[in-house]
C-alpha cells in the first residue's frame, strides 16, 4: 500500500489504493514537505486498521486510533474528553463500523444517555462524535458523516459571576483556608487578573512573565496562540513578591505540576463562606470577562484577551449587567417624557388642575 502524490491548483492531494479500492483525498496543504507529511500518517493509519481485518473501523478503534494520533498534540482537557466518551458513553455503539452510524443509531444512542445525563450533556455527546467521524471523513476513511442528528434545544440559565463586592472577603477565604496550597492561591488569583484558563496555570512558567513590560505570555493554550497579557499592578506586585528566574510558576512540594480541578474545593468553600453563587474555574474567567465590559471594554478587545477564535464566543462570556440596565431604562423614561419628577422636602406642590370659575 502506497500513495502517489499531485497537485491540483495550489493544493498538493494524495492517492493511494486499499484492496484494489482508490482513494484520492486532498492534504489541504501548498508545500510538499507538510503535503508528504499528511499522507504518510494518512497511509500509516490505513494500514493499521487494514491490519484489524476491515478497512472502515468501528467507533471504539476509532477512539483508539484519534487518542494515538492526537495525545502528544491535543491539549489533556480534548483527549480526556474523547477518552471519556470511548470508555463510559458509547451506548451499544463501540463494535459498530463507523459508516454504519446511522441517524437513527445514534438518536437511540442518544436516549440512552439521557436516561442518566441532562441535555447539555447529550449534546456535548454528539459534538464529540461528530468530531470523531469528521476526522474519519479528512482521512478518507468515509465519504462523509453517516448521520444528521440536531442538538437539543436547551433552555439557557443564568450563570455565575463574582460580585465585585465579594471578590476580598472571598480572597481572604481563599488565603485562609485550612491547608491550603500556595499554588492554589496563584492560580485564582491568575484566573481572576488574566483570566487564564485553571489549564493554562498549570503550565504557567516565569520566564513568560514580562517584568519590564508588565505582560504576561501564556506559552501552553487551548488554541496554540501566544497573546501578550497586561498585567494589573496588584497581580504584578503579588507574582513580583513570588518570582523565580525559571520554572513553573506553581508547583507541589515535589516539584510536579498540579492535576487539574486543583482549585475547585478552595472555590466551593469561599463561595460557601461569604454568600457568594456557584463560582469554579471556568466562571471566574467568566467574571474576568464580565467585568471588563461593565468598565466600558469593547467586546473585541475582550475577545482577544480571552484568545477566542469566534466573536459569538465571547459574547457568550459576558452577563448581563441590571444596574446599567435600570440606569439606561431611567434615561429612556426621562426621554420620552415618563420620568418621575421627586419635589425636594418643604417645596410647594404645583396644582395643575384646572380653576373652577366661581
Amino acid at each position: 500500500m502506497t500513495y502517489q502524490l499531485f497537485r491540483v491548483g495550489a493544493l498538493w492531494h494524495y492517492r493511494r489504493s486499499i484492496d484494489g479500492k482508490r482513494v484520492q483525498r486532498s492534504t489541504r496543504e501548498t508545500d510538499r514537505q507538510r503535503a508528504e507529511q499528511v499522507a504518510e500518517r494518512a497511509l500509516r493509519e490505513a494500514k493499521l486498521w487494514a491490519r484489524g481485518g476491515r478497512e472502515i473501523p468501528t467507533l471504539r478503534e476509532l477512539i483508539t486510533q484519534w487518542i494515538i494520533i492526537h495525545e502528544a498534540s491535543a491539549s489533556r482537557a480534548h483527549v480526556k474528553v474523547v477518552e471519556t466518551l470511548g470508555r463510559l458513553h458509547l451506548h451499544g455503539l463501540g463494535d459498530t463500523p463507523i459508516d454504519k452510524l446511522t441517524t437513527d443509531r445514534v438518536e437511540l444512542a442518544r436516549v440512552r444517555h439521557l436516561e442518566t445525563h441532562a441535555p447539555v450533556s447529550a449534546n456535548q455527546w454528539l459534538k464529540v462524535l461528530r468530531l470523531l467521524c469528521n476526522w474519519a471523513v479528512r482521512r478518507g476513511v468515509i465519504p462523509a458523516v453517516p448521520f444528521r442528528v440536531k442538538a437539543l434545544k436547551i433552555q439557557k440559565k443564568p450563570r455565575a459571576t463574582l460580585p465585585a463586592s465579594l471578590v476580598q472577603d472571598w480572597l481572604t477565604i481563599i488565603d485562609k483556608r485550612k491547608g491550603s496550597r500556595e499554588g492554589v492561591r496563584t492560580a485564582i488569583r491568575l484566573m481572576l487578573g488574566l483570566g487564564l484558563r485553571e489549564s493554562e496555570t498549570i503550565s504557567a512558567r516565569w520566564e513568560w512573565l514580562d517584568v519590564e513590560r508588565h505582560v504576561y505570555t501564556p506559552g501552553r493554550t487551548k488554541g496554540r496562540e501566544a497573546v501578550p497579557l497586561p498585567v494589573p499592578d496588584w497581580l504584578f506586585s503579588y507574582l513580583l513578591e513570588r518570582r523565580q528566574a525559571a520554572g513553573l510558576m506553581l508547583a507541589k512540594s515535589n516539584g510536579k505540576p498540579y492535576t487539574p480541578g486543583f482549585t475547585r474545593s478552595a472555590m466551593l468553600e469561599a463561595n460557601r463562606a461569604v454568600g457568594a453563587p456557584h463560582i469554579t474555574a471556568h466562571r471566574l474567567r467568566g467574571t474576568f470577562a464580565t467585568q471588563l465590559s461593565r468598565m466600558g471594554v469593547p467586546v473585541q478587545d475582550i475577545q482577544r484577551v480571552l484568545r477566542h477564535k469566534n466573536l459569538t464566543t465571547t459574547a457568550a462570556y459576558l452577563e448581563i449587567d441590571m444596574t446599567t440596565v435600570i440606569a439606561g431604562q431611567r434615561n429612556m423614561a426621562e426621554q420620552i417624557g415618563f420620568g418621575l419628577h421627586v419635589q425636594p422636602a418643604g417645596a410647594p406642590v404645583a396644582n395643575n388642575a384646572p380653576q373652577t370659575q366661581q
